[in-house]
């Protein structure tokens, strides 16, 4: 047994939190696995569960050993909580697989599935294993039923393209990747950010497409603006609700303009800029990040998008308290940030301020947005640096209902009107709020903005949009 040293016994217990990794010989050793195993070891962060407490196993998929989801703690922790459920609960969770190397490697996906009687004697094999690493507490009713849960995705390819560390968002990765699209399309490829904090959750992705520029045949580009990841166009379709208004504005020779509260790979940013005309201002935490996305993902700064670093929630204080002519030195952090040049004269407010920022915490499990952004001081400075036809849209992957339902509680305290789009992927939601009644004048059909809308993200989601409060 390699890898970390353990007391006797030690996994007869559960211990919230603990993740432990080992290394044990293979006892099939040969095709797909190497002569060596890594078993990781975790135990849920939730409340010890009444007994008998669930273990479960997962085999990781040949090749995936060195991807974060698989070889971290932070992964490991994302796949217990999606893989534990309200009648079965998970209290631990091993992962079996080769033994990660010390940089990533490309992954391609074996043409052909394993041999399922292969696969199943090495399960079997493993199980002497697997129920000598499970918790005392699983035998009070005899022999336990360990289950081997299955990992599956799109990604048929996999490769790396560059490892980043980041101030605020740390160890980061830009990878492409060729994602299954059948049967009804063929596979795509796809540009992707990862942070190593939370790498089973896809900060940002674009699609890649044939250059045609470049000399180097076969060479591929970021597409300008593609709103795939899957909540973008969602949020770019809470614009039709203020489609009448923007609309005139174009129409009078004056640009809308949008706060986006979170940058990312800049996908969002330049799709307002390129496709909408928005004068588009962002705000991103991390300056390393901001460099990817231009290095990357294609993000072109100009006179009309122009992004900086700083936390976002700080640059709504600071533009609330221009509004209202308070005086600066109250705002706590306000000195770090040089906002002056990046904001340029937006004394008129916003027409949109977009959100697009998750937890911090991967102990907590993967959320969006963060805990402080609907206390009632934050939602009112968003409120008063909008316009009074201005909308706040916010992505939301609620944890659980409660979390939900007080963010839909908070911001009807606040708003006029409040709005839901559901992604329809089991995770994400899109809210927006309005600062005065929306009324009927969105759904005007023969409005070009709208039209323009609906040409880019689709009717679906246009459609989608219900009040809720």
């Amino acid at each position: 047994m390699g890898g970390a040293t353990m007391e006797p016994g030690a996994f007869e217990r559960l211990s919230p939190s603990r993740f432990v990794s080992l290394v044990f010989p293979n006892p099939q050793p040969g095709h797909p696995y190497a002569d060596s195993l890594r078993v990781a070891v975790l135990d849920s962060p939730l409340p010890t569960p009444v007994p008998p407490p669930c273990t479960a196993a997962m085999l990781v998929p040949p090749g995936r050993e060195d991807d974060w989801i698989f070889s971290t703690a932070a992964g490991h922790l994302q796949l217990l909580l999606s893989s534990s459920s309200e009648n079965r609960p998970l209290a631990r969770l091993l992962l079996v697989g080769d033994v990660p190397s010390s940089s990533a490697k490309p992954y391609y996906r074996p043409q052909s599935d394993p041999d399922s009687d292969r696969l199943l004697r090495f399960q079997q094999c493993l199980l002497p294993l697997i129920l000598a690493l499970s918790p005392k507490a699983a035998f009070c009713d005899g022999l336990p039923e360990i289950p081997f849960l299955s990992f599956e995705d799109d990604v048929l390819r996999l490769t790396p393209v560059e490892r980043l560390v980041g101030p605020a968002a740390g160890e980061m990765l830009v990878e492409d990747v060729e994602l299954d699209r059948s049967p009804s399309a063929m596979p795509e490829l796809r540009r992707r950010l990862r942070f190593k904090r939370m790498p089973n959750l896809v900060q940002s992705q674009v699609r890649l497409v044939l250059d045609s520029s470049s000399s180097n045949p076969g060479s591929f580009r970021p597409e300008t603006g593609s709103l795939v990841q899957p909540y973008l166009k969602p949020m770019v379709a809470g614009l039709s609700l203020i489609a009448p208004e923007v609309g005139r504005q174009v129409r009078s020779g004056l640009m809308p303009r949008a706060l986006c509260v979170g940058v990312g790979g800049g996908a969002l940013l330049m799709s307002l800029r390129s496709s909408f005309g928005f004068d588009v201002v962002g705000i991103e935490a991390d300056d390393v990040v901001l460099n990817v996305a231009r290095q990357h993902f294609g993000l072109a700064d100009d006179g009309f998008l122009k992004v900086g670093v700083g936390d976002g929630l700080v640059l709504i204080k600071y533009l609330s308290t221009l509004k209202t002519g308070q005086d600066l030195n109250s705002i706590h952090g306000v000195s770090d940030h040089n906002f002056v040049a990046l904001l340029g004269d937006h004394s008129s407010g916003f027409d949109a301020v977009m959100v697009d920022l998750d937890s911090e915490d991967p102990g907590s499990g993967v959320y969006a947005p963060p805990l402080e952004f609907p206390e009632r001081s934050i939602l009112m400075d968003v409120r008063t640096i909008l316009k009074d036809h201005g909308i706040v849209v916010v992505n939301v992957i609620p944890p659980c209902a409660s979390f939900y339902k007080q963010m839909i509680d908070a911001f009807g305290k606040v708003f006029a009107e409040l709005y839901e789009i559901d992604v329809g992927n089991g995770e994400n939601y899109v809210l927006v709020a309005s600062v005065s009644p929306i009324g009927i004048a969105a759904s005007h059909t023969e409005d070009p903005f709208l039209n323009k809308l609906k040409e880019v993200v689709g009717d679906r989601y246009v459609g989608a949009v219900r009040r809720i409060c």
